[in-house]
Formats: C-alpha cells, structure tokens, sequence
C-alpha cells in the first residue's frame, strides 16, 4: 500500500496544483515542493526498511484492473527497483527548487506536469504487469514533450518534437512485444501480463514463451524500445538537442532517470525474462553474439569523443552522458555478476553525477545567459565555491577513484573483461578521453585570467548549494563505501546471473 502511496502521492499533488489560482505562483512551488518531498520520504523508509522481510507487504500491490484480458495493478520492488526509485524520489524535490527562479511563465502548468511525470517514473520502476509497465513508460513521454516544448530554449519545438518521434517509434516496437509475448503466454482465458509469471513461463522447457528463435525477436523489439531511452548509438540523436533546449531541472530528470528507463528495462524485460535472447546477442560467437557490447563500446567511445569536440558545456554533459551510459550495456553484456553489479551501480551513481552537472550548467547559464565554454575564463578567482562543487562532480564523472564515478565503471570493465577482452580494453579509451574533456573544460571556464565581463558574476546562492550538497554527499560516501548500494540489489543480481550464465553455457 505504501508503494502506491508513493507514486500516486505526486498526481494527487497536480491535482491540487490545478485547483490553485494561477496568480499564487509561490503557493504553487510550495505545493509541488511538498508532494516531491513525501515520496522522498517513503523512498528512504523504504531504504531503512527494504531488508525487513515483515515488512515486505507494504511495497507490493496486486489487484485486478482489466479483468476481461487479465490485466492487474501489480506493483512491487526488488533490490534494482528499490535503488532506481530511490533515485526518482530524490530528484523530484531537487528539480523543483532548481525551477524556483528559473521557471518565469506558465509556473501552474510547469508543475502540474512535472508531478505527473514524477508518478510516471515511479510507476514505471515498481510495475510488476506488463501493460501496466508500457502504461507508465508512456505516461512519462506527454509531460516531458510539453517540458521541452514550452519552457525550453530557442529550438524547444523542434527539441520537442525529435524526443517524441523517437520515443514512440521505440514504443511501437515495444508494445508489437509485449502483445506477441500476452499471446504467447497461454490459451485463451489464461493468457497473462504478470511479468513474474512471464518470468517463469519463459524458463519453463516447452512453453513457447521458452522456444529460443521466438526469444530472440521478442528480444529485438524491447530492445529497440529501450535502446532509444539509454539512448544506444545509433537512437541517440534525440538525446542533445533535447538536453540543450530542456530546461536545467528536465536536464536533470532526463539524465538522471529518463535514461535509466531504458536500462532498466533491459534488466527487467531483455535479461530477466528473456534469457535466450540475451544469449543468443551476447554469447561471443560472431558478430551477432558480440553485438550488444560491441554497442556498448560504440556509446562510450563515440559519446566521449563527441564531447570532447564540444564548446556548448551543456551539450558537452549531454554527450558525456551517451559515453557513461555505455559502460551499463558493456557491464549488462557482461552478464556475469561483476559486471551487471558495475552496470546498476552505474546506473545510480551517473544519475546523480549527471543530475549534478546539469545543475551546474544551469548556475552559470543563469548568470551569464549563455553556455559557451570559450566565452568563460578565470571564473575560479570570482566563483571559488562554484568552481569546487564543479571540480568534485567532473573528478566523479571522469572516474577518480574515491568518488562514484570510479567503482560502476571498474566493476563493469572487469566483468566484461572475463568475456569481451578486445573491446573491454578498447573501451578504456572513454576513460582517457574523457579526463581530457573534463580537465580541458575546467581550465578554459575557471583558470587564467578573470574575463573582465563577469566581473560581477554572482557566486552560487544557497538554493542552489541545497540543491547539489545531497548528490554531492551521495558521490563521495558512494565512492568510499559503495556496499550500502550495493547491498540493496546484490541478492536479484545473483540471482539474475545464475540464470543467464547457465543460459549462456547451454546456448555455446
């Protein structure tokens, strides 16, 4: 009950932001501030409790909803789950005090949509049905379109309309999925969407759910839909214009959970049912079977050295993003528990990392009224407490041991290693590239000598430090001591790899 409390919470909270009068634009924040807060709340109960087996039935729910077609509200965690919705919850609040001064026009409407593509976020990690799964993923694609379209910059439009087409062109082939696997689940009157069933179907021998070829098309079309959302090379051309015309806090959102959509669903769909499939791309036989790290290896290369060709600092965290994401499919592809460990820790700690830098960007865009890295100069001597919260989350983004950033992108090249050398070792190249990128930025915006343009640039406020000390916090206590991460999901991990590695050895 408690999980569909935390993820209704936020709709509720539009509601009441639609009721309010346009006019009381601070009642309004103070409202959405409010209903992100309450979640974040139960998300770090959840964290307190989430080893406490009495305690299991309040975060899981399953009734009937459609029952014609065998349709439930079926929500529920598991460690992968519990992580990612602690992420979500966290950065609710975050964005909306980051849009407390930003956000100049439409503020009612700014809010009521970002509350309701909250519940789509937290919907999507806690479902546990099939439909109900592609219902959230959907729901989070009309607030964040309108996010885009209306408050973002100059080319919003165009933005807007890019991340939709492909969104729904992934979706497409998704939903072609998941009504071949309903289908495919039984007879008529038996058929289901209950993934944990699914789950079980798909390994049970001589169900058709089981039969390999039939795995590895339904294989394809999820991962289509879910690789335009990590996004994979080569679905990711939505990602930098979205980010450059979103505004900072849907930066923030679009990074740090957004993308982890996609991932997750790898895990949740790709790997967990449809372990023949997985197989079937990652066996290391052939091209076929070294696709899915091929493409990892793809992202982090193409994404870092894209950024490092970059002067627009926020296009440059954009395609930093594209790079860091790779290190997830090469720790996936892995499928051994190193490096599926590596890959989810990665997808946290690049959540909050990114969320940081896009936080940031948006600070000095705010005062300088423009991103370009070239333009800067000396910021160092007029902002010294920016330039020090700058410097710890580009050092945790390049991968300095000590902060996050480092033990993800470690554990996922050294389970990727154990199966894919060549590309594992060719991958390091990101790692060098992008300590290029970052350092090379660092000294062009804050070193040297004070641009007498920005003389009077204001320091970093105390919004602002409220919004980047906790994931700040969270990136150095994650670099030192990661196992209370890990922890949270160690146990679906083993499981989860058990299963693919014996699938692999009976596939070879």
């Amino acid at each position: 009950m408690l999980l569909s409390l935390m993820i209704f919470v936020p709709l509720l909270g539009m509601i009441v932001v639609l009721l309010l009068p346009r006019e009381s634009e601070e009642l309004i924040k103070r409202v959405a501030l409010v209903f992100t807060l309450i979640p974040l709340l139960l998300a770090v109960y959840l964290f307190i409790t989430h080893n406490q087996p009495e305690l299991a039935r309040l975060w899981k729910q399953d009734v009937p909803w459609i029952e014609t077609f065998n349709i439930q509200y079926h929500v529920g965690i598991d460690g992968l789950s519990a992580i990612l919705i602690l992420l979500t919850a966290l950065l609710g609040p975050i964005c909306v005090l980051a849009s407390w001064r930003n956000i100049e026009k439409g503020i009612k409407a700014y809010m009521a949509l970002f509350l309701l593509l909250e519940t789509g976020m937290l919907g999507f990690f806690a479902a546990l049905d099939l439909f109900l799964f592609f219902v959230f993923f959907e729901l989070t694609l009309l607030p964040m379109y309108f996010l885009i379209g209306v408050w973002g910059g100059p080319r919003r439009e165009y933005a807007a309309i890019k991340f939709f087409l492909y969104t729904l062109f992934g979706s497409v082939l998704m939903l072609v999925a998941i009504i071949a696997v309903y289908l495919n689940s039984g007879v008529p009157g038996d058929r289901t969407f209950d993934i944990p069933t699914l789950i079980t179907l798909a390994g049970t021998q001589g169900h058709a759910l089981a039969d390999p070829v039939f795995q590895r098309w339904i294989f394809a079309g999820f991962f289509i839909g879910f690789a335009v959302k990590v996004p994979i090379f080569p679905f990711h051309t939505w990602l930098p214009d979205a980010h450059v015309e979103a505004p900072t806090a849907i930066s923030v959102i679009l990074a740090g959970v957004l993308l982890k959509m996609g991932t997750y669903g790898l895990v949740r769909i790709n790997m967990d049912m449809l372990p023949e499939g997985m197989a079937f791309f990652t066996n290391g036989v052939g091209f076929v079977g070294n696709s899915l790290a091929l493409l990892g290896f793809i992202n982090i290369v193409y994404g870092s050295f894209c950024a490092l060709a970059q002067t627009d600092f926020k296009k440059l965290v954009a395609y930093s993003s594209i790079g860091h994401m790779g290190f997830v499919i090469l720790g996936l592809a892995a499928g051994n528990e190193v490096g599926v460990t590596g890959a989810i820790l990665q997808m946290f700690n690049h959540g909050v990392i990114s969320a940081m830098l896009f936080l940031l960007v948006g600070v000095l865009y705010d005062r300088a009224h423009h991103r370009e890295i070239n333009g800067f100069g000396g910021l160092g001597n007029r902002m010294p407490v920016y330039m020090g919260i700058t410097t710890l989350a580009f050092m945790a983004s390049l991968g300095l041991p000590g902060l996050s950033g480092f033990i993800g992108e470690a554990f996922s090249l050294l389970g990727a290693y154990e199966r894919f050398q060549v590309l594992t070792i060719l991958s390091t190249i990101g790692i060098v590239v992008g300590a290029a990128y970052f350092l090379w930025t660092l000294q062009r915006v804050f070193l040297g000598t004070l641009n007498p343009k920005y003389e009077a640039l204001p320091e970093i406020n105390g919004r602002e430090i409220l919004t980047l000390v906790p994931l700040g916090i969270l990136t150095i206590v994650l670099g030192i001591w990661p196992h209370f991460a890990i922890e949270m999901f160690s146990e679906s991990v083993t499981e989860l790899t058990t299963k693919i590695m014996s699938t692999l050895q009976a596939s070879l």
